[in-house]
């Protein structure tokens, strides 16, 4: 990732040297938000949502942390005893948790997740990056991945959102542009902004808890539980079938 593009790393980077700092969420329709900002990327435990909490308990072994941004995940996993490896695209978020005494990190795509790194026992993928699977056929490929990453008890602990809840006329009529065009109701294509930093585009999928047992069909993966939150979010816990 070139600097220019990692505009998330610089805003948490400076978020930790006590700087004002904010993120811009753009999509690919022109619509652009702002995110509840750098601070909850490093909220301590205490002050996670209870859902998040929760999803932790479900944690076992070896762990694969998948865009670990400020490390906040990490960081409460180890002081549980967890090995925890990192990885995330953005340099800056690496050298974050570093400063922030994460142990492992690894400079990559959870795309090119291999065996290099080890056998794990759980891969989380918190603050929304189940979304990461993408749409179907590459989420499809992606669990793949990660079942052959995985031992035969591993569990993958993500959370997303339900995009079918709410009422936002912006969202709605993102969604069924996206329902017209073949696609499902959540995938969204987003990038961050930052100062004069521009993220690259990011493929996302938003699924309900039906349409994401519609994604691990055919996979070796089963959608075990999920876990509520007050709002459209939740926490998913997927088991491997063998």
């Amino acid at each position: 990732m070139r600097d220019e593009q990692d505009a998330y790393g610089h805003e948490i980077m400076d978020y930790l040297d006590g700087k004002p700092a904010f993120e811009a969420i753009e999509r690919d329709d022109g619509t652009v938000l702002l995110s509840g900002g750098p601070q909850m990327y490093f909220a301590p435990f205490r002050k996670w949502q209870p859902s998040s909490r929760k999803a932790m308990r479900f944690v076992r072994g070896r762990v694969l942390d998948v865009g670990s941004g400020a490390g906040r995940h990490a960081l409460h996993l180890q002081e549980r005893g967890h090995e925890v490896v990192c990885i995330d695209n953005s340099p800056l978020a690496l050298e974050v948790c570093r400063r922030r005494s994460v142990l492992e990190t690894r400079e990559l795509s959870v795309y090119q997740v291999s065996r290099s790194l080890g056998i794990f026992d759980t891969i989380i993928t918190m603050g929304g990056n189940l979304g990461l699977l993408a749409d179907i056929e590459r989420g499809k490929r992606l669990l793949e991945r990660f079942d052959r990453v995985t031992g035969p008890k591993a569990r993958i602990i993500g959370e997303t959102r339900d995009p079918h809840h709410g009422d936002d006329p912006t969202h709605t009529a993102y969604h069924e542009s996206n329902l017209k065009q073949g696609k499902m109701a959540g995938q969204i294509r987003i990038r961050v902004r930052y100062r004069q930093y521009v993220g690259a585009w990011i493929n996302y999928m938003l699924v309900s808890r039906d349409e994401l047992r519609g994604v691990l069909e055919g996979t070796n993966w089963v959608l075990s539980r999920t876990i509520d939150s007050d709002g459209p979010e939740y926490a998913a816990v997927i088991e491997k079938k063998s």
